[in-house]
Formats: C-alpha cells, sequence, structure tokens
C-alpha cells in the first residue's frame, strides 16, 4: 500500500531458553520485522543445545516466512556458573522437542556477518545472549560495524545487582571480552540493562492469557512457560517470572516504552571478582563521549500490554 511503512529488518542473536521462545513467538509474527536470521550462541546452554533450540522454536511456531538460521560454536572459554536452573536441562523446560536433523549447519558468525552485509545499513541486530558471535563476526570482518544500522543489546547492570554474580548480569560475565569489543566498537548501541529488563513481572494471571493451545504458539508457550512458574518460586522465591529477552525485543519494536540515556559504558575483563561488571561512568564530568544509550526505565504495564498482545497476533 502507498504509504506503508516497510518492515524493520532483524538479525536476533540468541542462548533460548524459555523467555527467549516468548521473544521469537513475538518477532516472527510481527508484520513490522522482518527477521531475516536468527542465530544461535552458547550461554545458559551449550552451544549444540542452543542450536537445537532455536530449530525447536522455529518447527514449533512454523512463522510464515522462516529466517536463515545460525549453528553456535562453543567459545573460547566460558564460566561454571549459569542461570540454567531456571529453564531445565534442555533450557525449554525439559519439553524434550525433537528437531530435523539438518544436513549442513552454517556456523552463527557466518549467517550474522552475511546477514549484515546483506542488509547493508537497514539492518538492526538484537542480542538476546553472550556477545560471542558478534565479537567474532567483527574480527573476522572489521568493516561490519559500519554496516550494522542499530545494535541492540540485552544485558549488563546500570544500578542493580547483578544475576548470576553479585557484580554481573549473564550475558556479559559468560563472555566479558567480547562484551568490551562489541560495546568498544563504533556501531550505533543501545543496552537494555538487567535494571529495566527485570522490572515487568509476569504473574498467573498473565500466563491464563496466553493464546489458545490449539493454537502453534499457545502450544509452544503452555509447555515451556509453567516450568518457569515453578522455578521462580522455588529457586527464587518469587511468584511471578520476567520474561528478559521478550522486554528488549519489546525495545526495538516498541521505543517509546522506554526511557534511555547516552552514557558511557565498558567491562571488566580482568578483575578476580567482578569480571563481567558493567562500568557507567557517571561522573559529572565523565572522561569521553558517550558510546551507547542505555535504557533507564520502562512503562511496565505498557510492555505487558504490548507482550499480551504480540502473542495473541501471532496465534492468529
Amino acid at each position: 500500500m502507498v504509504g506503508e511503512t516497510p518492515a524493520r529488518k532483524i538479525a536476533i542473536d540468541i542462548d533460548p531458553c524459555i523467555d527467549g521462545a516468548v521473544a521469537l513467538a513475538l518477532a516472527l509474527f510481527d508484520p513490522t520485522l522482518e527477521v531475516l536470521a536468527v542465530t544461535a550462541v552458547a550461554g545458559n546452554v551449550s552451544a549444540e543445545q542452543a542450536t537445537r533450540n532455536v530449530q525447536a522454536i522455529i518447527e514449533q511456531l512454523d512463522p510464515p516466512r522462516w529466517p536463515r538460521v545460525g549453528a553456535a560454536v562453543e567459545p573460547d572459554a566460558a564460566p561454571a556458573e549459569t542461570l540454567g536452573f531456571l529453564h531445565g536441562a534442555d533450557g525449554l523446560g525439559n519439553a524434550g522437542f525433537q528437531v530435523a536433523e539438518l544436513h549442513q549447519r552454517h556456523p552463527s558468525e557466518k549467517v550474522l556477518t552475511e546477514t549484515i552485509r546483506t542488509a547493508a545499513e537497514q539492518l538492526t541486530v538484537l542480542t538476546l545472549g553472550p556477545l560471542t558471535n558478534v565479537a567474532r563476526s567483527i574480527r573476522r570482518d572489521p568493516a561490519l560495524v559500519g554496516q550494522v544500522g542499530q545494535l541492540v543489546i540485552s544485558g549488563g547492570t546500570y544500578a542493580v545487582p547483578g544475576d548470576v554474580a553479585p557484580w554481573a548480569e549473564f550475558n556479559m560475565y559468560f563472555d566479558p571480552q567480547a562484551a568490551r569489543d562489541v560495546l568498544r566498537c563504533r556501531a550505533t548501541k543501545t543496552i537494555i540493562p538487567l535494571d529495566v529488563l527485570g522490572k515487568p513481572v509476569f504473574d498467573f494471571g498473565h500466563l491464563e492469557r496466553l493464546p489458545d493451545v490449539e493454537t502453534r504458539v499457545g502450544r509452544l508457550l503452555r509447555k515451556v512457560l509453567p516450568f518457569s512458574f515453578r522455578s521462580y518460586r522455588q529457586q527464587l522465591g518469587l511468584e511471578g517470572v520476567r520474561l528478559h529477552d521478550a522486554v528488549a525485543l519489546l525495545a526495538v519494536t516498541h521505543p517509546e516504552l522506554f526511557t534511555t540515556q547516552r552514557s558511557i559504558v565498558d567491562v571488566e575483563i580482568a578483575g578476580e571478582l567482578t569480571s563481567g561488571c558493567t562500568v557507567f561512568d557517571r561522573r559529572h564530568v565523565p572522561h569521553g563521549p558517550p558510546n551507547v544509550d542505555v535504557a533507564v526505565d520502562v512503562n511496565v504495564s505498557g510492555v505487558i500490554d504490548a507482550l499480551l498482545t504480540g502473542l495473541e497476533r501471532a496465534a492468529g
């Protein structure tokens, strides 16, 4: 139609667990997005499991347009501690989804690199896991940073404590060198930190508002989300869940719900007690120019409404 806004091209880099399944359900059926690629990265699950989870989620949802899929490669050095206990052994609430065996897999960094080149400055890259793939892509082709339209990063902490450690949020903690390399690159970057990701709480009432089990979206989410509610109650003593990946996706599709400010940030890579800590320079006279936009607040009710509306749309 004349005057119709074209869909926003996006690549999603993800270590897919339960909240990642919600995020992909939103993204793959959003008419304002054209999901060109979903690239798996090791994090709360292994590289092999991350790749299987991406494939399983897409197969379960069967969206009208399938994105390219990138296979995760094990990181050079991964920490022993993760948040996998919140997601089950397979990252998807022990759902046991079967996937088709692919004869040829393309590494995530290769798929991501090719997608960035093809989209030519029109691409938003949304990272929902450790920044391993993005950093490897930049090392592989340093010119890529000038070809990314926008890089939206889920991770870090601005003022609240960490989740995997007192000082660090998991995505930064898992591969701090990659995080530093990405944050120091000259791409246009927005960070959605734990402070904002954790504000919207999805309770049992919202669980009842999920799409019907007869729909693909409803069947997938009703199979995996109850595990999250049990884990949050048993492991954290909380009666609701935080769907960090879905909130980060909504920062792309509904930026009006988020308040951001320019800031300077780096990641600690060598501290014995502080590795993975995101350090924001909040001095009155900071040292150097800002390198990111950081989300500092969110319209909680607006995010919850947008998420539920998006899932209803995905169910068709």
